[in-house]
């Protein structure tokens, strides 16, 4: 048998390869210590706005009085920013000084 010519796309298929999807960054909300706002408010906001149990929200606050810091939670970026927001405004309207950030997450 011959070989006859193929006709352009015919027999072949292009093939797209896809890039793997990567996952979306997280970020840490970070509480910070000051010497203004209450222990029971921090435990308030802790269990308000990133649903910690009471002894978590305990261990968090601790935490942040003991060290200057810590985590209440790990999100995606526009969560997390709307968490800080949120959690700041909560703060003003009751005349804490609370303030949150947010840190990319290493893990």
């Amino acid at each position: 048998m011959a070989d006859t010519p193929k006709r352009q796309g015919e027999g072949d298929v292009a093939v797209k390869r896809r890039s793997e999807t990567e996952k979306p960054k997280r970020f840490k909300v970070l509480v910070h210590n000051d010497n203004y706002t209450t222990m029971e408010f921090v435990v308030l906001v802790l269990m308000k706005f990133f649903q910690k149990s009471e002894t978590e929200a305990t261990h968090i606050m601790l935490t942040v009085h003991h060290k200057g810091q810590g985590v209440a939670g790990v999100y995606s970026k526009d969560v997390a920013e709307t968490k800080v927001q949120q959690v700041v405004a909560f703060a003003q309207t009751h005349g804490h000084p609370l303030m949150l950030s947010t840190e990319p997450d290493s893990a």
